[in-house]
């Protein structure tokens, strides 16, 4: 398959994304089981937290999907599978979950994805977060095609890691949401965030993923915590438990990067992955108050293949 005529417009917004995302990461990263009240005081004075900031497997595995996207022009699996491998090879301390690792193990050896994959968890497939940590550049990608097309590109970056349907669903609305936030860049405000909603509901499979994010676009919810208690914040390490939780606060800070992150960082749950997804979407929606390059400087370079 031959790459698009627009395939470098493509890459400059997935690498957008791919940095809000990467900045995310090792931001929240640094907060990690802080208590709010001490994140709070943080958040007052703006202090930036420690001078560098290493990113987690969340980036990593982001790279694979962004690099599979820059010589493929779209979600090879196989390919995305054998990146995912030499990149754990590479280094297996980044931070990967149980399952991740199992899995990643197997790769390393050999073992197919297709058989891997749909192996985990006695046979029922992950339904965690991971494959909407490391999605946003897929829908910046193709944030220009129809709407299937993001759907069916984030399900297969998704399925080589999570064959459970949850987990390819917290995927698909995570792309959703960084294609219509690059489509819609500059809008901010209720009105935006419910467009954004509207959109991702319209998209995304029957499941409890979905439905938890149709509670958190019309349940009224005053504050992050009351948004961390009633749709998870990641704690569960699951799409269900995750996904919602970032929309709400994506919708929320639409347009402003910062804000978006520091308020992530009030609530416990996986604060790295929360800000990963969050950093995304809200990247590609941005203006102005984008990426702060303060933030860009402080987060370790990115480990491109071939170490570019």
């Amino acid at each position: 398959m031959s790459l698009p005529p627009d395939h470098a417009a493509r890459m400059a917004r997935a690498r957008l994304a791919l940095d809000g995302l990467s900045v995310g990461d090792a931001f929240g990263d640094r907060f990690f089981r802080w208590p709010p009240k001490l994140v709070t005081e943080v958040r007052a004075t703006r202090r930036m937290v420690e001078r560098y900031w290493k990113y987690t497997d969340d980036t990593e595995m982001a790279l694979a999907v962004f690099e599979v996207l820059a010589t493929r022009g779209h979600v090879d699996q196989d390919a995305l599978a054998a990146d995912f491998a030499a990149r754990y090879a590479a280094d297996d301390r980044r931070g990967y979950g149980s399952g991740a690792h199992a899995l990643l193990m197997n790769l390393c050896a050999g073992e197919s994805w297709r058989t891997a994959s749909p192996a985990l968890f006695d046979g029922a497939g992950s339904l965690g977060n991971g494959g909407a940590m490391r999605v946003a550049p897929v829908g910046a990608y193709f944030a220009g095609d129809d709407d299937a097309t993001i759907v069916e590109q984030a399900g297969r970056s998704a399925a080589v890691t999570h064959a459970h349907p949850e987990g390819r669903a917290g995927a698909i609305a995570v792309a959703l949401a960084s294609a219509w936030a690059w489509r819609h860049r500059g809008r901010a405000g209720a009105d935006a965030a419910g467009d954004l909603f509207d959109y991702v509901l319209r998209h995304t499979p029957d499941s409890l993923t979905r439905d938890t994010i149709e509670r958190a676009a019309t349940m009224p919810t005053p504050d992050v915590q009351t948004a961390a208690r009633r749709f998870g914040s990641g704690e569960r390490v699951t799409a269900p438990d995750t996904v919602p939780f970032c929309l709400w606060v994506a919708g929320r800070n639409l347009g402003s990067y910062a804000e978006a992150l520091w308020e992530t960082v009030q609530v416990y749950g996986d604060v790295d992955t929360n800000c990963a997804i969050v950093g995304g979407v809200v990247a590609l929606s941005a203006t102005t108050d984008g990426v702060p390059e303060e933030w860009l400087n402080a987060r370790e370079p990115l480990r491109f293949a071939g170490g570019s």
